[in-house]
């Protein structure tokens, strides 16, 4: 058997990115799914040929089993190390005043991208009892909003709730197989989406009641970011799920865990709500 493999969505930038160049520096073959060909050159030019662009959005199915079919021919009959499940995006705004097609767009990368990708390499991670090699792990990419709720980020939030739900129903039915599944959930980490976070349109909802709260949110939640872990971090916790010999179900990674992870989880729900709602100006 040769270097063994792993799928990582999402791979252009960030977390993905991040993750595709640990697992390759730790001696992984990846195979990674970006949306834009040009993406893929790029990476394989960085990261060598170890690793191997795949050309898909996760809200394509077809393109989705067209790239697990590629995949599945390269590994030769054997079995898949490992499933990354990061590709996602993040949809904000007042709830009230968001358009269903938002959120619908929302759970369709989020949540229903994840079921898409997982179907189609399931079988290269062992449930195909023909392969040869060990089952494979999955590790399904949460963030803290899978256990808290922040306002303005609700369809992000309820996306990433749906997978933590999803994921722990996923890890007993894949049981049958022997196929293991660990949520990571990181806090804030440095990547540019706070470059793009920056340009959220807020003018957007100027003049409602949540004009000025939502402004400061954003300004928070940007200058948070860009104070929060390397992404490398992320995906060294990724490489340790997938080969560690017991990992956890579920592993939380941030700075500040005790002010932005343990304490929110604590407080009673009245007593967070008051201390956001005065924090961000929602309580006149």
């Amino acid at each position: 058997m040769g270097k063994r493999s792993v799928v990582v969505t999402g791979a252009s930038t960030g977390i993905g990115a991040a993750t595709a160049r640990v697992l390759v520096q730790k001696g992984l073959r990846v195979f990674g799914s970006v949306r834009k060909a040009a993406d893929g050159e790029r990476l394989r030019s960085e990261l060598g040929p170890d690793f191997e662009p795949l050309v898909f959005d996760v809200t394509d199915a077809a393109a989705v089993q067209a790239g697990a079919a590629r995949v599945r021919e390269a590994l030769g009959g054997e079995t898949l190390l490992g499933l990354v499940n990061n590709a996602g995006i993040a949809v904000g705004g007042p709830l009230l005043l968001l358009g269903l097609d938002e959120l619908r767009r929302q759970f369709e990368v989020n949540v229903f991208g994840v079921v898409s990708v997982t179907q189609a390499f399931a079988p290269l991670l062992g449930a195909d009892r023909s392969l040869r090699g060990g089952p494979g792990r999955i590790v399904n990419m949460s963030s803290v909003a899978g256990k808290l709720a922040a306002p303005f980020l609700a369809p992000y939030v309820a996306s990433k709730h749906a997978l933590e739900g999803l994921s722990q129903s996923l890890r007993r039915e894949l049981l049958v197989y022997g196929i293991d599944l660990v949520i990571v959930g990181p806090g804030a980490v440095v990547t540019p989406i706070w470059d793009k976070a920056e340009e959220i349109d807020v003018a957007r909802f100027a003049g409602s009641d949540f004009d000025a709260p939502l402004r400061k949110f954003v300004t928070n939640f940007v200058e948070s970011g860009r104070k929060g872990l390397p992404a490398e971090d992320v995906g060294a916790l990724v490489h340790h799920a997938l080969t560690t010999p017991k990992p956890k179900t579920r592993y939380a990674i941030l700075r500040n865990r005790m002010s932005r992870w343990l304490l929110p989880r604590l407080l009673p729900d009245r007593t967070l709500d008051g201390v956001l709602g005065k924090q961000l100006g929602l309580i006149r």
